[in-house]
C-alpha cells in the first residue's frame, strides 16, 4: 500500500494539471464502492438467504396487516349489527310508549265516565233517601197528627158522652154490640 502511495505521489508531482486517482487492480475508489456492495449483496442473497428472511418478515407484516383488517371488518359489522339492533328497540320502546300512553288514555276516560256514572247513582240513591226521609217524616208528621187529632176526639168524645149518657144509656149500647157479634 505505501508502493500506492508513493506512485500517487509521484504521479501527482509529474502530472502538471492532471489529477490522477489510486487505482488497484485496474478499480478506482468508486469502483471498489460499487464491488463491494456488489459483493455485500450476492453474500446477503445466497449465503445468508436475506431476501428470503426479508420476505418472510414482509410476508409475516402482510398477514398481520390483513388479520388486523379483518378483525376492523368483524368489529364494523358487529358493530353496525349493534346499531341496527338499538335502532330496532328504540323504535319498539317508542311504539309500546305510545301504546302504553293510548291505553293509559283510553283507560282514564273509562274511569272518567264510570266515575261520572257512579256520581250520578249516588245522586240519585242519596236523592232518593231524601225523599224517602221526607216521606217519612211527612208519615210521622201525619201519624203525630192523627193521633193527637184521635186523641183530642177521644176526649171530646169522652167528655160528650160523659155528659149525655148515663149507666142506662151504657148498659144498652153494650147489648147492642154484643148483640151484633
Amino acid at each position: 500500500m505505501a508502493i500506492a502511495l508513493n506512485v500517487l505521489t509521484v504521479a501527482a508531482e509529474h502530472g502538471a494539471g492532471e489529477h490522477a486517482e489510486a487505482t488497484l487492480l485496474g478499480l478506482g475508489p468508486e469502483g471498489w464502492v460499487y464491488a463491494g456492495i456488489t459483493i455485500f449483496f450476492l453474500i446477503a442473497i445466497f449465503y445468508a438467504k436475506a431476501h428470503r428472511q426479508v420476505l418472510g418478515a414482509l410476508d409475516a407484516q402482510i398477514a398481520e396487516t390483513r388479520r388486523s383488517l379483518d378483525e376492523a371488518q368483524a368489529v364494523r359489522a358487529e358493530a353496525e349489527a349493534m346499531l341496527a339492533s338499538a335502532k330496532q328497540q328504540q323504535a319498539q320502546a317508542a311504539k309500546d310508549a305510545k301504546g302504553i300512553v293510548a291505553h293509559a288514555q283510553h283507560e282514564a276516560e273509562a274511569i272518567v265516565a264510570q266515575a261520572e256514572l257512579d256520581a250520578g247513582e249516588l245522586v240519585a240513591r242519596r236523592e232518593k233517601m231524601a225523599l224517602d226521609k221526607i216521606s217519612a217524616a211527612e208519615r210521622s208528621a201525619v201519624e203525630q197528627l192523627r193521633a193527637k187529632a184521635a186523641s183530642a176526639a177521644a176526649g171530646a168524645a169522652r167528655v160528650l158522652i160523659a155528659q149525655g149518657h148515663d149507666a142506662k144509656a151504657d148498659k144498652a149500647l153494650v147489648d147492642g154490640a154484643i148483640a151484633d157479634l
